[in-house]
């Protein structure tokens, strides 16, 4: 029997090592390998079966039955929820949680500030994940960044941004989160600015679209997130010149669809496919979120519910339909401070208070509650409309500002001229008092004249008798005087000298 020497007895323990690390390793893959797609496809089919809560409501449209886990339809302007599916379940964003992202971004920082790719943001993301192959010590204006997180998905300049705005990438995931409470999130919350998983990084429907409602009311975040694709240059600071496209299929035209104002995506092998949409149709901005849905239904489905939306509900405004708040007829209500004295109301409906209404629906069935706690200048009352209980819109009850009339007088220089509202020290006259004063000062003159006219005639009366009498004493008088010399002081009495 031949003895080994010590190198090959090394040997073969070496090769006894890797043959272990290599069984090991091969039964960990084999155990933590994804499902096969049949699977997720028959997992989707089954959520199919899952319950709609908006079609729970009575007289309520009825929506389509979808392979998402969780979905909202969400009306922008009012809030108005139209459809709803586990909007509550807590479940993974993906890159759609880059909406947060960006929102912070746009609110933090100048579209001009320049943002340096630290180590840590550019390798500290899963390798093979969304990026853009930005390197450590590069720098891209913020504008630049806004188009690579949303068009893009890039990771890494969503950590870059995050350490830019609020100094640390743990530190921005704080500010996510106090601004999602802000915004009235209940079920979420964020650990990272990219959304790659993390069992403690999640939110829900209804979260994401609050999320998004702030997204796009927001200009300039609609306007990157609605683009197809971007053209980043090369810089001194950045060498690479290269086009991403979006991945949003209903963005780039892929599946087209009417009024689409952008959105974005997101996939994770545990969040599997999330989308984020918004359109606008007839008056109405709609925000559909799909959570936990297999490729491509994400998109078909938010057209789904996106039909189902402009099909089966329309804004209503309240100020041409309300009959029970009757403002304007209330005299406790109105103000006699118009140019011409007529009572103009004080308070009024806002014009720009629209509902979302079934239009199976009539304005008179709606419930509604009146609120007087308001602090918003020029606000007085808020009244909230329900359908069947379902919370449908709200009217503001404002203070009307009291516009002089084109036709107010000025007094400039001492004399009432026709001005310019605009101008200052306006003086406002009330035509129908004017009148009134003019005309009582008339009568009174009238008065006057009439009397004096009387006392005048009455006086030439007694004149005249008077006149005829002294005119007797006079003749007889100057027959008296006949015979007296003719420079006689009596003679003189008759004249005053």
């Amino acid at each position: 029997m031949n003895r080994l020497c010590p190198m090959q007895i090394g040997r073969r323990i070496l090769s006894a090592f890797l043959c272990i690390f290599i069984l090991t390793h091969t039964s960990v893959c084999t155990y933590a390998a994804p499902e096969k797609e049949n699977d997720y496809q028959t997992l989707a089919e089954e959520r199919k079966s899952l319950p709609i809560q908006s079609n729970q409501t009575e007289n309520w449209p009825a929506g389509p039955e979808i392979g998402a886990e969780s979905a909202i339809l969400l009306e922008a302007n009012t809030g108005v929820i139209l459809y709803a599916k586990n909007i509550n379940e807590k479940l993974y964003p993906a890159s759609t949680t880059k909406l947060m992202t960006c929102l912070l971004a746009a609110e933090n920082s100048k579209l001009n500030d320049i943002v340096t790719f630290s180590h840590d943001a550019v390798f500290s993301i899963e390798p093979g994940s969304s990026n853009i192959g930005i390197d450590a010590r590069q720098s891209m204006p913020m504008e630049e960044c806004l188009y690579g997180i949303l068009v893009a998905s890039a990771n890494e300049v969503a950590n870059a941004v995050a350490e830019h705005v609020a100094g640390s990438m743990d530190d921005f995931a704080d500010m996510m989160n106090e601004k999602a409470a802000a915004l009235g999130c209940k079920n979420t919350h964020f650990v990272n600015a990219h959304g790659l998983h993390n069992p403690e990084h999640y939110t829900s429907a209804y979260d994401l679209a609050l999320i998004a409602q702030a997204f796009f009311q927001n200009e300039l975040l609609s306007k990157v997130g609605n683009t197809s694709y971007h053209h980043f240059e090369a810089t001194q600071t950045q060498p690479d010149d290269f086009i991403e496209r979006n991945k949003h299929k209903l963005i780039t035209g892929e599946i087209p669809y009417e009024g689409i104002k952008g959105g974005k995506t997101g996939y994770t092998s545990q969040a599997r496919q999330t989308l984020v949409t918004c359109a606008e149709q007839n008056g109405m901005k709609l925000i559909c979120v799909i959570m936990k849905e297999e490729s491509p239904e994400q998109f078909y489905d938010t057209i789904k519910l996106f039909d189902y939306g402009f099909a089966n509900f329309s804004a209503v405004n309240v100020a041409e339909n309300e009959t029970n708040y009757s403002i304007q007829n209330s005299n406790f209500f109105n103000t006699s401070s118009d140019v011409f004295g007529n009572s103009n109301p004080i308070l009024a409906l806002n014009k720009n208070s629209y509902l979302i209404m079934p239009k199976v629906a009539d304005f008179k069935e709606l419930d509604s509650q009146i609120s007087y706690d308001t602090e918003k200048e020029n606000e007085v009352a808020v009244i909230k409309y329900y359908y069947h209980n379902i919370y449908i819109g709200t009217a503001t009850v404002d203070l009307i500002k009291q516009v002089p009339a084109s036709c107010d007088l000025a007094k400039m220089d001492g004399e009432f001229q026709f001005a310019n509202t605009e101008e200052n020290n306006v003086v406002i006259i009330n035509i129908k008092k004017a009148l009134f004063i003019v005309l009582a000062v008339a009568g009174i003159l009238i008065a006057m004249l009439v009397i004096h006219s009387f006392l005048h005639n009455y006086n030439f009366v007694n004149n005249r008798s008077s006149r005829k009498t002294t005119k007797r004493h006079r003749k007889l008088r100057r027959k008296n005087r006949k015979d007296e010399p003719f420079f006689s002081s009596s003679r003189f009495n008759d004249f005053d000298l």
